[in-house]
């Protein structure tokens, strides 16, 4: 995976999530990085956190659209920061396959600084009221 700054995650998060590819999202994370997928799946580890990514691009998020909202980053020190980023997601289809509307989204991330890198010791992606 190429280099990445902190300001450039959320628009990865959304590129790899628009392509279907839960191997990119899961390389976003540490080796021994945390997820909280939208549909509640709590995933340890990359290989983890691909393997319950990828179910969820077959079924509730096949067809799922993301659209960037308000990104608010805070440093946490020298080398590590906490993002939250807002988005709208549509396209989410539940077990009969009716679309569940526009839902509210936020992204939480803790980021770290991996020698010119940065990377998700844990990322949170969740509904949320308004």
């Amino acid at each position: 995976m190429a280099r990445m700054t902190p300001e450039e995650f959320p628009s990865r998060f959304a590129a790899y999530f628009a392509a279907r590819e839960a191997d990119g999202l899961a390389m976003m994370l540490a080796a021994d990085g945390t997820m909280l997928t939208i549909t509640g799946l709590w995933c340890e580890g990359r290989r983890e956190i691909a393997s319950g990514l990828r179910a969820e691009m077959a079924g509730a998020c096949a067809r799922a659209r993301l659209v960037t909202g308000r990104t608010q980053l805070r440093p946490l020190g020298t080398e590590a920061k906490i993002l939250h980023q807002r988005f709208v997601l549509s396209g989410i289809v539940d077990e009969e396959g009716n679309e569940s509307g526009r839902i509210a989204t936020v992204l939480t991330a803790v980021l770290v600084a991996r020698g010119r890198n940065w990377e998700a010791l844990n990322l949170q992606f969740t509904a949320v009221e308004g």
